[in-house]
Protein backbone atom coordinates (compact mmCIF):
# COMPACT_ATOMS: atom_id res chain seq x y z
CA UNK A 1 0.00 0.00 0.00
CA UNK A 2 1.90 3.28 -1.21
CA UNK A 3 0.08 6.65 0.97
CA UNK A 4 2.62 8.71 -0.25
CA UNK A 5 -0.43 10.61 -2.43
CA UNK A 6 -2.44 10.58 1.12
CA UNK A 7 0.68 12.23 2.33
CA UNK A 8 0.65 14.88 0.00
CA UNK A 9 -2.87 15.97 0.20
CA UNK A 10 -2.51 16.32 4.46
CA UNK A 11 0.47 18.65 3.56
CA UNK A 12 -1.61 20.37 0.70
CA UNK A 13 -4.46 20.88 3.60
CA UNK A 14 -2.54 21.94 6.31
CA UNK A 15 -4.04 18.76 8.40
CA UNK A 16 -2.24 16.41 10.94
CA UNK A 17 -4.13 13.06 10.24
CA UNK A 18 -6.98 12.08 7.98
CA UNK A 19 -9.91 10.81 9.58
CA UNK A 20 -12.47 7.88 8.87
CA UNK A 21 -16.06 7.73 10.92
CA UNK A 22 -17.43 4.23 8.96
CA UNK A 23 -17.91 0.77 9.54
CA UNK A 24 -16.03 -1.32 7.00
CA UNK A 25 -18.69 -1.36 3.88
CA UNK A 26 -16.93 1.78 3.47
CA UNK A 27 -14.10 0.85 0.89
CA UNK A 28 -12.28 3.77 2.07
CA UNK A 29 -12.36 2.74 5.64
CA UNK A 30 -11.90 -0.65 5.17
CA UNK A 31 -9.10 -0.27 2.93
CA UNK A 32 -6.80 2.44 4.92
CA UNK A 33 -7.80 -0.06 8.67
CA UNK A 34 -7.58 -3.26 7.11
CA UNK A 35 -10.24 -4.44 9.38
CA UNK A 36 -14.01 -5.69 8.95
CA UNK A 37 -16.64 -4.18 11.26
CA UNK A 38 -20.25 -3.89 11.28
CA UNK A 39 -20.70 -1.31 13.46
CA UNK A 40 -18.38 2.56 12.69
CA UNK A 41 -15.24 3.26 13.90
CA UNK A 42 -12.90 5.83 13.61
CA UNK A 43 -9.59 5.75 11.88
CA UNK A 44 -6.78 8.03 12.44
CA UNK A 45 -4.05 7.91 9.59
CA UNK A 46 -1.04 10.26 11.01
CA UNK A 47 1.86 8.62 8.98
CA UNK A 48 0.77 5.52 10.75
CA UNK A 49 -2.82 4.01 11.36
CA UNK A 50 -4.78 4.29 15.06
CA UNK A 51 -8.34 2.95 15.36
CA UNK A 52 -10.51 3.55 18.11
CA UNK A 53 -13.73 2.00 18.84
CA UNK A 54 -16.76 2.85 21.51
CA UNK A 55 -16.94 -0.15 22.66
CA UNK A 56 -15.17 -3.03 23.39
CA UNK A 57 -16.83 -5.71 21.15
CA UNK A 58 -14.38 -5.28 18.09
CA UNK A 59 -11.12 -4.29 20.07
CA UNK A 60 -9.03 -8.52 20.49
CA UNK A 61 -9.87 -9.08 16.91
CA UNK A 62 -8.80 -5.59 15.69
CA UNK A 63 -5.49 -6.26 17.25
CA UNK A 64 -5.55 -9.29 15.87
CA UNK A 65 -6.52 -8.53 12.26
CA UNK A 66 -6.23 -4.74 11.70
CA UNK A 67 -2.97 -3.60 9.70
CA UNK A 68 -3.40 0.01 12.33
CA UNK A 69 -0.26 0.65 14.47
CA UNK A 70 -2.74 1.14 17.36
CA UNK A 71 -5.97 0.11 18.58
CA UNK A 72 -8.07 1.65 21.32
CA UNK A 73 -11.02 2.31 23.06
CA UNK A 74 -13.28 4.97 24.55
CA UNK A 75 -12.69 4.03 27.89
CA UNK A 76 -8.93 4.06 27.17
CA UNK A 77 -9.86 7.96 26.57
CA UNK A 78 -11.88 8.18 30.16
CA UNK A 79 -15.45 8.12 28.48
CA UNK A 80 -16.97 6.40 31.54
CA UNK A 81 -15.76 9.07 33.48
CA UNK A 82 -16.92 11.84 31.32
CA UNK A 83 -20.63 10.27 31.48
CA UNK A 84 -20.83 11.58 35.01
CA UNK A 85 -20.56 15.44 33.74
CA UNK A 86 -21.96 14.78 30.15
CA UNK A 87 -24.57 13.56 27.87
CA UNK A 88 -23.62 10.67 26.12
CA UNK A 89 -23.13 13.02 22.72
CA UNK A 90 -20.81 15.41 25.00
CA UNK A 91 -19.04 12.99 26.78
CA UNK A 92 -18.40 10.88 22.88
CA UNK A 93 -17.19 14.29 21.48
CA UNK A 94 -14.47 15.67 24.08
CA UNK A 95 -13.46 11.55 23.95
CA UNK A 96 -12.60 11.59 20.35
CA UNK A 97 -11.35 15.39 20.68
CA UNK A 98 -8.75 13.79 23.22
CA UNK A 99 -7.93 10.86 21.56
CA UNK A 100 -7.02 12.55 18.44
CA UNK A 101 -5.35 15.36 21.21
CA UNK A 102 -2.78 12.17 22.49
CA UNK A 103 -1.88 12.08 18.56
CA UNK A 104 -0.77 15.66 18.55
CA UNK A 105 -3.74 16.12 16.00
CA UNK A 106 -5.26 19.38 15.66
CA UNK A 107 -6.85 19.66 12.33
CA UNK A 108 -7.87 16.42 10.74
CA UNK A 109 -9.35 16.24 6.65
CA UNK A 110 -12.33 14.14 6.34
CA UNK A 111 -14.09 12.28 3.17
CA UNK A 112 -16.61 14.02 1.65
CA UNK A 113 -19.53 12.74 3.48
CA UNK A 114 -18.42 12.21 7.18
CA UNK A 115 -20.81 12.29 9.27
CA UNK A 116 -21.80 16.17 9.98
CA UNK A 117 -22.67 15.21 14.02
CA UNK A 118 -19.34 13.92 14.37
CA UNK A 119 -17.40 16.64 12.29
CA UNK A 120 -19.75 19.22 14.45
CA UNK A 121 -18.57 17.74 17.84
CA UNK A 122 -14.69 17.69 16.65
CA UNK A 123 -15.43 21.53 16.00
CA UNK A 124 -16.47 22.36 19.47
CA UNK A 125 -13.39 20.85 21.10
CA UNK A 126 -11.61 23.08 18.63
CA UNK A 127 -10.65 20.66 16.08
CA UNK A 128 -10.58 22.10 12.58
CA UNK A 129 -12.10 19.67 10.08
CA UNK A 130 -11.64 20.11 6.41
CA UNK A 131 -13.36 18.24 3.61
CA UNK A 132 -11.07 16.30 1.69
CA UNK A 133 -13.09 17.13 -1.79
CA UNK A 134 -10.33 15.43 -3.89
CA UNK A 135 -11.57 11.78 -2.47
CA UNK A 136 -7.61 11.04 -1.90
CA UNK A 137 -7.99 7.45 -0.09
CA UNK A 138 -10.37 6.37 -2.69
CA UNK A 139 -8.09 7.91 -5.58
CA UNK A 140 -5.23 6.09 -3.83
CA UNK A 141 -7.12 2.89 -4.23
CA UNK A 142 -7.48 3.05 -7.94
CA UNK A 143 -4.20 2.11 -8.46
CA UNK A 144 -4.15 -2.02 -7.67
CA UNK A 145 -1.01 -3.61 -5.68
CA UNK A 146 -0.43 -7.14 -7.59
CA UNK A 147 -1.93 -8.64 -4.63
CA UNK A 148 -5.15 -6.49 -5.06
CA UNK A 149 -5.14 -7.61 -8.73
CA UNK A 150 -5.22 -11.16 -7.66
CA UNK A 151 -7.71 -10.94 -5.44
CA UNK A 152 -10.11 -9.06 -8.85
CA UNK A 153 -8.44 -11.89 -10.89
CA UNK A 154 -9.86 -14.65 -8.06
CA UNK A 155 -13.50 -12.91 -8.39
CA UNK A 156 -13.40 -12.94 -12.05
CA UNK A 157 -12.75 -16.88 -12.19
CA UNK A 158 -16.32 -17.15 -10.04
CA UNK A 159 -17.96 -14.30 -12.26
CA UNK A 160 -17.00 -16.91 -15.33
CA UNK A 161 -18.30 -20.23 -13.72
CA UNK A 162 -21.74 -18.35 -13.06
CA UNK A 163 -21.99 -16.79 -16.12
CA UNK A 164 -21.04 -20.68 -17.53
CA UNK A 165 -23.59 -21.82 -15.48
CA UNK A 166 -26.37 -18.79 -16.41
CA UNK A 167 -25.14 -20.01 -19.90
CA UNK A 168 -25.68 -23.58 -19.84
CA UNK A 169 -29.32 -23.15 -18.42
CA UNK A 170 -30.04 -20.73 -21.45
CA UNK A 171 -29.02 -23.51 -23.97
CA UNK A 172 -30.92 -26.17 -21.97
CA UNK A 173 -33.73 -24.15 -22.46
CA UNK A 174 -36.80 -25.18 -25.45
CA UNK A 175 -38.48 -22.49 -27.21
CA UNK A 176 -42.29 -23.33 -26.94
CA UNK A 177 -44.06 -19.95 -28.41
CA UNK A 178 -42.57 -17.14 -27.07
CA UNK A 179 -41.56 -19.02 -24.08
CA UNK A 180 -38.89 -20.61 -22.56
CA UNK A 181 -39.26 -23.65 -21.09
CA UNK A 182 -36.16 -26.04 -18.88
CA UNK A 183 -37.28 -29.39 -17.82
CA UNK A 184 -41.39 -28.08 -18.62
CA UNK A 185 -41.23 -25.09 -17.00
CA UNK A 186 -41.02 -21.60 -17.91
CA UNK A 187 -37.29 -19.96 -17.55
CA UNK A 188 -37.31 -16.54 -16.06
CA UNK A 189 -35.25 -13.42 -14.85
CA UNK A 190 -35.02 -15.12 -11.17
CA UNK A 191 -34.32 -18.53 -11.95
CA UNK A 192 -31.19 -17.80 -13.90
CA UNK A 193 -30.19 -15.24 -11.25
CA UNK A 194 -30.57 -18.13 -8.88
CA UNK A 195 -28.30 -20.43 -10.77
CA UNK A 196 -26.05 -17.41 -11.01
CA UNK A 197 -26.00 -16.87 -7.11
CA UNK A 198 -26.04 -20.61 -6.18
CA UNK A 199 -22.91 -20.80 -8.28
CA UNK A 200 -21.06 -17.93 -6.79
CA UNK A 201 -21.84 -19.25 -2.76
CA UNK A 202 -20.15 -22.31 -3.95
CA UNK A 203 -17.02 -20.27 -4.99
CA UNK A 204 -17.30 -17.58 -1.66
CA UNK A 205 -18.34 -15.27 -3.45
CA UNK A 206 -22.16 -13.38 -3.10
CA UNK A 207 -23.99 -10.49 -4.66
CA UNK A 208 -26.92 -8.49 -3.40
CA UNK A 209 -28.20 -7.97 -7.16
CA UNK A 210 -27.51 -8.87 -10.57
CA UNK A 211 -28.82 -8.21 -14.01
CA UNK A 212 -30.36 -10.80 -16.07
CA UNK A 213 -33.10 -8.41 -18.08
CA UNK A 214 -34.71 -9.22 -21.88
CA UNK A 215 -36.30 -7.34 -24.12
CA UNK A 216 -37.39 -3.91 -23.14
CA UNK A 217 -36.31 -4.77 -19.85
CA UNK A 218 -32.61 -4.48 -21.33
CA UNK A 219 -33.21 -1.55 -22.74
CA UNK A 220 -32.32 -0.11 -19.30
CA UNK A 221 -28.59 -0.09 -18.12
CA UNK A 222 -29.54 -1.05 -14.50
CA UNK A 223 -33.04 -2.69 -15.25
CA UNK A 224 -32.35 -6.08 -13.04
CA UNK A 225 -34.98 -7.91 -15.24
CA UNK A 226 -37.87 -9.92 -14.17
CA UNK A 227 -40.34 -12.30 -15.63
CA UNK A 228 -40.15 -14.87 -18.02
CA UNK A 229 -36.90 -14.67 -20.64
CA UNK A 230 -38.29 -15.00 -24.01
CA UNK A 231 -36.88 -16.17 -27.40
CA UNK A 232 -35.36 -14.27 -30.21
CA UNK A 233 -34.79 -11.27 -27.96
CA UNK A 234 -31.71 -10.42 -26.70
CA UNK A 235 -30.51 -11.14 -22.50
CA UNK A 236 -28.23 -9.17 -20.81
CA UNK A 237 -26.83 -10.94 -18.01
CA UNK A 238 -24.40 -8.07 -16.17
CA UNK A 239 -22.70 -10.16 -12.59
CA UNK A 240 -20.63 -8.16 -10.31
CA UNK A 241 -20.03 -10.38 -7.60
CA UNK A 242 -17.93 -9.93 -4.31
CA UNK A 243 -15.54 -12.15 -2.76
CA UNK A 244 -16.40 -13.00 0.95
CA UNK A 245 -12.63 -12.87 2.20
CA UNK A 246 -11.25 -10.48 0.12
CA UNK A 247 -14.03 -8.12 -0.23
CA UNK A 248 -12.78 -7.16 -3.80
CA UNK A 249 -15.32 -7.87 -7.15
CA UNK A 250 -15.32 -8.79 -10.33
CA UNK A 251 -17.49 -7.70 -13.50
CA UNK A 252 -18.74 -8.98 -16.54
CA UNK A 253 -21.56 -8.85 -19.15
CA UNK A 254 -22.20 -11.07 -22.04
CA UNK A 255 -25.75 -11.07 -24.14
CA UNK A 256 -27.35 -13.61 -25.26
CA UNK A 257 -30.28 -14.79 -27.66
CA UNK A 258 -32.11 -18.00 -27.36
CA UNK A 259 -33.22 -18.44 -30.80
CA UNK A 260 -33.39 -16.32 -34.00
CA UNK A 261 -32.81 -12.55 -33.30
CA UNK A 262 -33.77 -9.95 -35.63
CA UNK A 263 -31.05 -8.23 -37.88
CA UNK A 264 -31.26 -4.81 -35.71
CA UNK A 265 -30.42 -7.13 -32.55
CA UNK A 266 -27.16 -8.34 -34.91
CA UNK A 267 -26.35 -5.54 -36.23
CA UNK A 268 -26.04 -3.96 -32.67
CA UNK A 269 -24.30 -6.92 -31.22
CA UNK A 270 -21.96 -6.76 -34.31
CA UNK A 271 -21.29 -2.68 -33.64
CA UNK A 272 -20.84 -3.03 -29.54
CA UNK A 273 -18.39 -6.03 -30.03
CA UNK A 274 -16.59 -3.56 -32.69
CA UNK A 275 -17.01 -0.68 -30.61
CA UNK A 276 -15.57 -3.22 -27.27
CA UNK A 277 -12.61 -4.59 -29.56
CA UNK A 278 -12.00 -0.37 -30.04
CA UNK A 279 -12.09 0.43 -26.95
CA UNK A 280 -9.82 -2.32 -25.46
CA UNK A 281 -7.02 -1.13 -27.83
CA UNK A 282 -7.31 2.30 -26.87
CA UNK A 283 -6.10 1.21 -22.94
CA UNK A 284 -2.87 1.89 -22.30
CA UNK A 285 -0.70 4.02 -19.32
CA UNK A 286 -1.11 7.46 -20.47
CA UNK A 287 -3.88 7.27 -22.47
CA UNK A 288 -7.05 8.64 -20.63
CA UNK A 289 -10.73 7.36 -19.24
CA UNK A 290 -12.13 9.40 -22.16
CA UNK A 291 -9.43 8.51 -25.43
CA UNK A 292 -10.96 5.31 -24.49
CA UNK A 293 -14.99 5.94 -24.54
CA UNK A 294 -14.19 8.60 -27.54
CA UNK A 295 -13.14 5.17 -29.28
CA UNK A 296 -16.15 3.56 -28.23
CA UNK A 297 -18.35 6.49 -29.24
CA UNK A 298 -16.13 6.87 -32.52
CA UNK A 299 -17.56 3.39 -33.57
CA UNK A 300 -21.22 3.83 -32.89
CA UNK A 301 -21.44 7.94 -34.43
CA UNK A 302 -19.49 6.13 -37.34
CA UNK A 303 -23.20 4.01 -37.92
CA UNK A 304 -25.27 6.81 -37.63
CA UNK A 305 -26.54 5.85 -34.01
CA UNK A 306 -26.73 8.91 -31.00
CA UNK A 307 -24.36 8.18 -28.17
CA UNK A 308 -24.45 10.77 -25.10
CA UNK A 309 -21.31 12.50 -26.44
CA UNK A 310 -22.98 13.27 -29.56
CA UNK A 311 -26.22 14.19 -28.04
CA UNK A 312 -26.58 14.54 -24.29
CA UNK A 313 -29.73 14.33 -24.49
CA UNK A 314 -30.78 11.28 -26.03
CA UNK A 315 -32.45 8.15 -24.01
CA UNK A 316 -31.65 5.87 -26.56
CA UNK A 317 -28.09 4.59 -28.49
CA UNK A 318 -25.01 4.17 -26.38
CA UNK A 319 -26.44 6.51 -23.01
CA UNK A 320 -23.55 5.55 -20.38
CA UNK A 321 -19.81 5.57 -20.05
CA UNK A 322 -17.56 2.93 -21.60
CA UNK A 323 -16.34 1.89 -17.83
CA UNK A 324 -15.18 2.37 -14.27
CA UNK A 325 -12.83 1.15 -11.89
CA UNK A 326 -13.53 -2.10 -9.78
CA UNK A 327 -12.05 -2.54 -6.34
CA UNK A 328 -13.72 -3.09 -3.28
CA UNK A 329 -16.09 -1.19 -4.84
CA UNK A 330 -17.93 -2.05 -8.14
CA UNK A 331 -17.87 1.47 -9.34
CA UNK A 332 -14.94 2.98 -8.67
CA UNK A 333 -12.21 5.42 -10.02
CA UNK A 334 -10.81 5.96 -12.25
CA UNK A 335 -13.52 6.89 -14.68
CA UNK A 336 -13.32 5.83 -18.25
CA UNK A 337 -15.85 8.33 -19.58
CA UNK A 338 -15.99 11.31 -20.83
CA UNK A 339 -14.52 13.43 -17.55
CA UNK A 340 -11.91 10.32 -17.74
CA UNK A 341 -8.06 11.00 -16.38
CA UNK A 342 -4.89 9.64 -17.04
CA UNK A 343 -4.48 5.91 -16.99
CA UNK A 344 -1.86 4.07 -15.06
CA UNK A 345 -0.54 1.02 -14.28
CA UNK A 346 -2.22 -0.77 -11.79
CA UNK A 347 -6.12 0.09 -12.61
CA UNK A 348 -8.43 -2.33 -12.68
CA UNK A 349 -11.00 -1.05 -15.46
CA UNK A 350 -14.20 -2.51 -17.26
CA UNK A 351 -14.53 -2.09 -20.94
CA UNK A 352 -18.50 -2.30 -21.65
CA UNK A 353 -20.13 -0.32 -24.63
CA UNK A 354 -23.82 -0.85 -25.42
CA UNK A 355 -26.76 -0.07 -27.16
CA UNK A 356 -30.36 0.70 -26.01
CA UNK A 357 -34.23 1.43 -26.83
CA UNK A 358 -37.09 -0.51 -25.71
CA UNK A 359 -38.13 -0.96 -29.64
CA UNK A 360 -35.67 -3.34 -29.88
CA UNK A 361 -34.09 -4.52 -25.98
CA UNK A 362 -29.81 -3.77 -25.20
CA UNK A 363 -26.91 -5.36 -26.01
CA UNK A 364 -23.83 -5.12 -23.82
CA UNK A 365 -20.64 -6.40 -23.41
CA UNK A 366 -18.30 -6.03 -20.50
CA UNK A 367 -15.13 -7.13 -20.13
CA UNK A 368 -12.65 -6.67 -16.74
CA UNK A 369 -8.61 -5.26 -17.21
CA UNK A 370 -5.69 -3.98 -15.72
CA UNK A 371 -3.41 -1.64 -17.13
CA UNK A 372 -0.17 -2.59 -17.34
CA UNK A 373 3.08 -0.80 -18.30
CA UNK A 374 3.03 -1.51 -21.56
CA UNK A 375 -1.07 -1.83 -22.41
CA UNK A 376 -3.40 -4.12 -20.62
CA UNK A 377 -3.98 -7.81 -19.67
CA UNK A 378 -7.42 -9.06 -19.99
CA UNK A 379 -8.89 -10.20 -16.33
CA UNK A 380 -12.12 -11.79 -18.04
CA UNK A 381 -11.52 -15.20 -19.89
CA UNK A 382 -14.93 -16.11 -21.01
CA UNK A 383 -16.24 -15.80 -24.83
CA UNK A 384 -17.89 -13.04 -26.87
CA UNK A 385 -21.06 -14.49 -28.51
CA UNK A 386 -24.43 -13.89 -28.94
CA UNK A 387 -25.60 -17.23 -29.63
CA UNK A 388 -25.42 -19.80 -26.54
CA UNK A 389 -22.86 -21.92 -26.61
Amino acid sequence: MDLSKLDARLDDLDADGYLIDADSTDADQYYLSGFDAPDPFLTLYDGSTHLLFVRSLEFGRAKRESRAESVERFTDYGYDDRLEAYDRREAAHRTRAAFLDAYDVEAVAVPPRFPLQTADGLREQGVEVVADAEQTVTAVRASKTDEEIDHVRAAQRANEAAMAAAEDLLGRAAIDGDRLLVDGEVLTSERLKEEIEVTLLRRGCALDETIVACGADAADPHDRGSGPLRPHEPIIIDIFPRDKTTKYHGDMTRTFCVGDPDERVREWYDLTERAYREALAAVEPGATGADVHDAACDVYEDAGLPTLRDDPGTETGFIHSTGHGVGLDVHELPSVGPDGGKLEPGHVITIEPGLYDPAVGGVRIEDLVVVTDDGYENLTDYPVSLAVE
